[in-house]
């Protein structure tokens, strides 16, 4: 299943929107991980951190707030980035059918403050997902058609796209608990504590610097996301139109951002 198939509306009129919601927080999420081996990612990732901060943890206490503190310290100074990225999933069932597939995608991604995104799938299948904060556009290259969402307040609405874009306070918005401490690295386990489009966040970072190492995503329909980068750069300053979507010639617009749903041609898509 391509990303685009992920994201199809009109093909999931009443769950769709909460996939797209749940499917791109998850990415803004891994989108700030600056590097990552096996075994943190592993970490990130580890059914033992149950939610609600009930497994049995080494850490001192306090150790989970000290890290959310230097990891929003650290990331609060960074105005866009720039990577190579490789994603799996464990993903769960609807109807008897995986709703993605296991296969690793590859690609590259930028992101920008305040909200913005370009996420260009390059490997098994193309597909393009841009947002410029407002708007998002969902490419499908091999289906010639886009479909067009709006980033309205209720929508996409996880902290962790505020906090990682630059608009929200990491404990504020999260019970975030320590479940394994390092010297190389602490773990946690992030909690929303308002209603949001996933249960639950993991992120392994150095304990001293706040630098990211691994995230883990666990979204409403039980599915397992995990993105690593390489070739990480920051504060490259992106062109404006890096964040807009561009429509080819002969490709259909599936226009969701008015509620019209209706279809459009080749031009701007802004």
């Amino acid at each position: 299943m391509r990303v685009v198939e992920f994201f199809r509306l009109k093909r999931f009129p009443g769950a769709g929107w909460a996939r797209v919601a749940a499917c791109c927080g998850a990415l803004i999420v891994f989108g700030m991980a600056e590097s990552g081996g096996a075994e943190a990612q592993e970490a990130a990732l580890s059914g033992d951190n149950a939610a609600g901060g009930a497994t049995p943890s080494n850490c001192d206490a306090g150790a989970g707030e000290a890290a959310a503190k230097r990891i929003q310290a650290r990331y609060d100074g960074i105005r866009d980035i720039h990577a190579n990225f490789t994603q799996t999933n464990e993903s769960a069932t609807f109807a008897g059918q995986p709703m993605m597939t296991a296969d690793p995608k590859k690609g590259r991604v930028i992101f920008a403050k305040p909200g913005k995104m370009r996420w260009t799938y390059l490997s098994p299948e193309p597909s393009v997902v841009v947002s410029n904060g407002k708007l998002l556009w969902i490419y499908d290259v091999d289906g010639k058609s886009i479909t067009r969402l709006e980033v309205t307040d209720g929508f996409l609405t996880g902290a962790a796209l505020q906090f990682l874009l630059g608009d929200g306070q990491l404990l504020e918005s999260f019970e975030v608990y320590a479940t394994e401490c390092r010297a190389d690295r602490v773990t946690l386990e992030l909690i929303p504590k308002a209603e949001a489009t996933y249960e639950r966040l993991g992120l392994v970072a150095e304990p001293m610097t706040g630098k990211l190492i691994a995230t883990s995503v666990l979204d409403l329909f039980g599915n397992l996301t995990e993105i690593g980068f390489s070739e990480t750069r920051t504060n490259l300053d992106p062109k404006p139109e890096t964040f807009e979507m561009e429509i080819p010639e002969g490709v259909e617009v599936i226009d969701y951002a008015d509620y019209a749903g209706s279809a459009g041609s080749a031009g701007s898509a802004r």
